[in-house]
């Protein structure tokens, strides 16, 4: 039986250093679908993004429970609510953890144009809803979502964009190149969001935007002047306005006023002590019967240190760790400036979130009124902190295997090994070849006899 002919078109292989040397535009202009591959930092996230959502959801319903009872006369009403949405992550945190991370880079554009509308709705009346003296919460039909959520994953991915299709500029010392894209999308958000009002989260859009510049390549002498400027508008805005002034005079003696400004913050802290080292039991604190304000959202982390003790809120701590690891490896591993800066980004949000939330609980800082990511209550938060997570996941996946070092094994790097047939036969060349036919003067003095 005859085998079929084979083919006579030949394979070009193309090096890795020549696709690595490609422009970031044609990185971005057709990105092709793959079903990429597991590696360590992905590993590593995925797990550190499961607990942390499980264990968001078992804390939302024990925190939850007494405030839903009062307010919706359910027991299981905010909890309910707060799995379909993390059900909605999922979703749309999986599709995008399967598909090629470039691909974002179309709708960067459209997507933060969309935040930045929807932040503009926000003072129309009849849509934008009221509380707490700041209007933070956009009514469309019966859903009420947060805009501002939404610019925490829009604006590192449009910075990821632009600044990745202007690499070669940016390595080369174009300032220009660097800013333009960037500062007026910073200054707009910044300011949109500052208006609601939101410090908190305007600081958190701000940083984000630095640490992607930063990384990006912006001079250290740019970085301290716009973190200087940032400061400066901050402390402006706090010492303008009496009642921020009072919370942070709150936040520095908290016990001068337990029963009004310091009251939460002294709340937290007794929550966390009554908890001591293993905690009070899941399901039961005791700061949750509505003693402790926002303890399903904001103070979630004083609930964990109650129910679950010291070992559980170290617990939480080490799972942003290792959430932070995973993504500083995958951003040093991506496959381009935009995947680079994309994984900057995300994880730059992530930790920055979780340290403000964590460090207003433990009084490190003022109460800030940002969520803890994967773990509080609230479903715009949940969606699209699944939703960055999955995009990290994507690039975390796609990462560059691990180069071999130089000389470590005795070859060159990127050599191929040799098999153990080839390595006999050299062992055998040297052990029957006299040492001075290997010298050409020999081999000739040799041959003339």
């Amino acid at each position: 039986m005859r085998s079929p002919p084979r083919s006579t078109r030949s394979t070009v292989v193309t090096p890795r250093s020549a696709v690595s040397e490609r422009s970031p535009r044609t990185l971005l202009a057709r990105p092709p679908l793959r079903a990429g591959r597991a590696t360590p930092q992905a590993a590593l996230l995925l797990a550190c993004v499961v607990t942390l959502l499980v264990l968001g959801l078992l804390m939302s319903f024990s925190a939850s429970f007494v405030r839903a009872t009062a307010e919706l006369g359910d027991p299981f009403g905010i909890a309910r609510r707060q799995v379909l949405w993390a059900l909605v992550g999922v979703g749309i945190g999986w599709l995008l953890a399967r598909a090629d991370h470039r691909i974002l880079a179309r709708w960067s554009g459209p997507l933060v144009a969309g935040a930045l509308v929807l932040c503009l709705l926000l003072f129309i009346p009849g849509l934008g809803l009221e509380g707490g003296g700041a209007r933070r919460w956009l009514a469309i039909g019966p859903v009420t979502m947060q805009p501002s959520e939404v610019l925490k994953l829009a604006v590192p991915l449009y910075l990821a964009t632009v600044l990745g299709r202007r690499a070669d500029r940016v390595r080369a010392g174009d300032v220009h190149a660097l800013l333009m894209p960037a500062l007026p999308l910073l200054v707009v958000a910044f300011a949109l969001v500052v208006v609601q009002p939101d410090l908190e989260t305007a600081g958190l859009v701000a940083g984000i935007g630095g640490v992607v510049l930063l990384v990006a390549g912006l001079p250290a002498r740019l970085a301290v002047l716009g973190g200087s400027a940032v400061v400066a508008a901050a402390v402006t805005f706090i010492a303008g306005v009496g009642w921020r002034r009072d919370r942070v005079d709150a936040w520095l003696d908290p016990a001068a006023d337990a029963g009004n400004l310091g009251y939460q913050s002294v709340q937290g802290y007794l929550a966390l002590a009554s908890g001591g080292l293993t905690g009070t039991g899941l399901g039961e604190s005791r700061a949750k019967w509505l003693y402790l304000p926002n303890a399903d959202t904001d103070f979630i982390f004083a609930i964990i240190g109650e129910e679950l003790g010291f070992l559980g809120a170290l617990l939480v701590v080490a799972l942003y760790s290792g959430l932070a690891i995973a993504g500083i490896r995958t951003a040093r591993a991506a496959p381009d400036t935009y995947g680079r800066l994309l994984a900057t980004g995300i994880t730059a949000w992530l930790l920055m979130q979780a340290s403000m939330n964590i460090g207003s609980v433990v009084g490190l800082l003022p109460v800030t009124g940002v969520t803890l990511p994967l773990v509080s209550v609230g479903g715009t938060s949940l969606v699209v902190t699944l939703a960055g997570c999955g995009v990290l996941l994507s690039v975390a996946r796609a990462a560059r295997p691990p180069e071999p070092e130089p000389g470590s094994d005795g070859r060159a790097s990127g050599s191929a090994p040799a098999s153990p047939r080839d390595t006999g036969s050299v062992r055998r060349a040297r052990r029957t070849t006299p040492d001075r036919a290997r010298d050409p003067r020999t081999a000739r003095h040799h041959d003339d006899h």
